[in-house]
């Protein structure tokens, strides 16, 4: 769609089709809390002056509020301006324009717009803002998709597997990359800092629209994932998809398992490896657990990985238990290219 020289508002719909720098000009713990995904955070308050403004609102009047706004922001203005024009120089764009939002798309967005506007910069403003953005997001997990789980033990390589694809027909979503986390109480190590749940579920979300963007994908291939990654919940209505989907279980010898899971992990720091251990210890028992640390003291890697692949093999063995479509497939020797080869050849059960 065209982009005019409006200061109109723009459902969430007709917002994601224009093409401008996306703006959040909401204080930086709300940015931090959530926020679309590549915006930029060019906060109109500080997290202070927001809290202050908003209680000013609620007990004494909106008009007080606003002046306590304008206190704020016109000292700031030159600097402000400052931001925006970097903002858009960075950008190299031909036209100068700005896609704004705030919490519900009012005054924060209209006097962002209004100072962007006074240097000649075009503004956007979401309707209904952040609020109306996570509606969206929420709407969806609700639609049918057409899901496959990759399974199999730890150390099968699933995600490796996943990220491997680069068929046209196929969409893979990664859950463990988006949520940097692999799941189990070692999920974290090398990995960096978490999203919140919100930003996961917003990339998520957003990785959705882009299957449906998808003319030639059919199927979207998702490894099987416990309902929390880390820190990361995955949505409810994507995840009680995710439990009626069909499972392809991806099958390993377990020396293969032990060999993938110590060059994985054996890379991290011994500390990091103990409190992992440490983190299980009750569900391990005292006997498994002494076991793991002390291969690990001695950095004897494949000895502190067979300690604990008992106890993750009866957790997977027990989830397995409660899932009736599900095809396997012995991977056994194989490399990355060779194991898509044979699943791809192989006939799945239809979804």
């Amino acid at each position: 769609m065209s982009e005019k020289p409006t200061n109109s508002r723009y459902p969430v719909t007709d917002f994601r089709n224009l093409t401008s720098p996306i703006v959040d000009v909401r204080s930086p713990s709300e940015f931090s809390q959530g926020h679309w995904p590549g915006a930029i955070n060019i906060p109109l308050f500080s997290d202070f002056e927001r809290e202050t403004i908003g209680k000013s609102y609620k007990r004494e009047s909106r008009l007080k509020a606003v002046l306590i706004g304008l206190k704020a922001t016109l000292p700031s203005a030159t600097e402000l301006l400052k931001v925006i024009t970097k903002t858009i120089t960075e950008k190299k764009r031909g036209d100068k324009s700005l896609r704004i939002y705030c919490w519900r798309g009012g005054m924060r967005s209209n006097a962002f717009a209004w100072l962007a506007r006074t240097i000649g910069i075009k503004t956007y403003i979401l309707e209904g803002g952040y609020k109306s953005y996570r509606k969206w997001v929420l709407n969806q997990f609700e639609a049918d998709l057409p899901i496959r789980l990759i399974g199999g033990k730890t150390g099968t390589r699933k995600t490796d597997l996943l990220n491997y694809i680069n068929k046209e027909n196929i969409y893979v979503i990664d859950l463990e990359g988006t949520a940097n986390h692999r799941g189990s109480s070692f999920g974290s190590l090398g990995m960096e800092k978490q999203p919140t749940t919100q930003n996961f579920e917003n990339i998520l979300a957003e990785s959705l629209d882009e299957f449906h963007k998808n003319n030639n994908a059919i199927e979207i291939w998702i490894e099987a994932e416990s309902s929390n990654l880390g820190k990361c919940r995955i949505p409810n209505m994507l995840y009680s998809k995710m439990k009626k989907a069909p499972i392809l279980e991806i099958i390993k010898t377990k020396n293969e398992r032990i060999e993938n899971l110590v060059n994985l992990y054996s890379q991290n720091s011994q500390n990091e490896l103990e409190d992992a251990v440490k983190r299980i210890q009750k569900r391990l028992g005292p006997e498994r657990t002494k076991e793991a640390l002390l291969a690990i003291k001695n950095k004897e890697w494949s000895k502190a990985c067979e300690a604990m692949l008992d106890y993750y093999d009866r957790c997977y063995e027990y989830e397995l238990k409660k899932t009736k479509n599900i095809d396997s497939i012995d991977l056994s020797g194989l490399s990355l290219k060779l194991s898509l080869i044979k699943i791809l050849n192989k006939n799945l059960n239809p979804l």
